[in-house]
């Protein structure tokens, strides 16, 4: 079991003054699914009145509006979870079986479709059917099918966007987690297993002393249904751990956004982003 507090920290810097903004922050984690939230806020600056709601795919979600005019927008989200491991038990359904089961529940149907940014190049089409040519059971396949993805692209940062889809990503064969995540998650809807995009946080380092703060920054995973929903990370190859917090679920990054909203005001305005954590235990 880890104890890991989370100090994210994000926002915008207006070219000029923003007079008006309305956003919706997704920085919170939940309690579930082997992590328990003992404490989480969030700070927004300049100060803003919020509603708080949990959103269709579970996420909490703060909404804000700011009507006074700003040159920046800051909030940080401060939270404190215990992590434990994972249940990786899986039932072991075979091909036919998953596709009743899955066709009977509308969580998995809304899984199975593909965004425009997980929609997978032909090549990855073709590639993922011959790994699953070789495996009688999804939940093998599933794993293969993503440890190929986060084999073939490498991590670089800064090759591309948040508007990236998972063609393009393919095609430069390089990418972040979201890239990753992105290819892994269209790769398997297209051999029909549902699958969800998964935000949140990675503790870097394992061996982490208590107490000592390093630099982290967002993640992204996947997780498959094949009997049962079963989380990967294909950007690390590892199974979802206790240095895994989850903060939101979707269909892919959009559902997901850290910070999105609009504002009147000058042309053009600059993110930044800083997240550290510190194991407390």
């Amino acid at each position: 079991m880890n104890r890991l507090r989370i100090r994210h920290v994000t926002g915008f810097h207006y070219e000029g003054e923003a007079t008006a903004s309305y956003n919706e922050a997704r920085m919170l984690p939940v309690t579930g699914d082997g992590q328990l939230v003992l404490y989480s806020n969030l700070e927004i600056s300049p100060m803003s009145g919020t509603h708080s709601y949990v959103d269709y795919w579970g996420t909490r979600v703060s909404s804000f509006e700011i009507l006074n005019p700003h040159h920046e927008l800051s909030l940080t989200a401060t939270s404190l979870i215990e992590v434990r491991a994972r249940d990786t038990v899986e039932r072991g359904l075979g091909w036919e079986e998953l596709a009743v089961e899955t066709s009977r529940a509308t969580e998995y149907v809304e899984q199975l479709a593909q965004t425009p940014l997980t929609r997978p190049p032909q090549e990855v089409v073709e590639l993922v059917r011959e790994i699953v040519a070789g495996h009688d059971d999804p939940c093998a396949a599933a794993r293969a099918v993503c440890t190929a993805v986060g084999e073939l692209i490498e991590y670089m940062p800064g090759v591309t966007g948040v508007h990236t889809t998972a063609a393009e990503a393919w095609d430069h064969r390089k990418g972040v987690c979201q890239d990753i995540t992105h290819l892994a998650i269209g790769a398997l809807r297209a051999v029909g297993i549902s699958a969800r995009y998964v935000s949140g946080y990675l503790h870097p380092r394992p061996d982490a002393e208590l107490g000592v703060t390093v630099a982290g920054e967002s993640h992204a995973w996947v997780e498959w249904y094949c009997g049962q929903w079963h989380g990967f990370d294909p950007t690390n190859l590892i199974d979802i751990g206790d240095r895994h917090v989850i903060v939101g679920r979707g269909r892919d990054y959009n559902d997901v956004a850290p910070l999105r909203g609009v504002y009147a005001g000058p042309s053009s305005s600059k993110l930044f982003v800083t997240v550290e954590i510190t194991r407390e235990a």
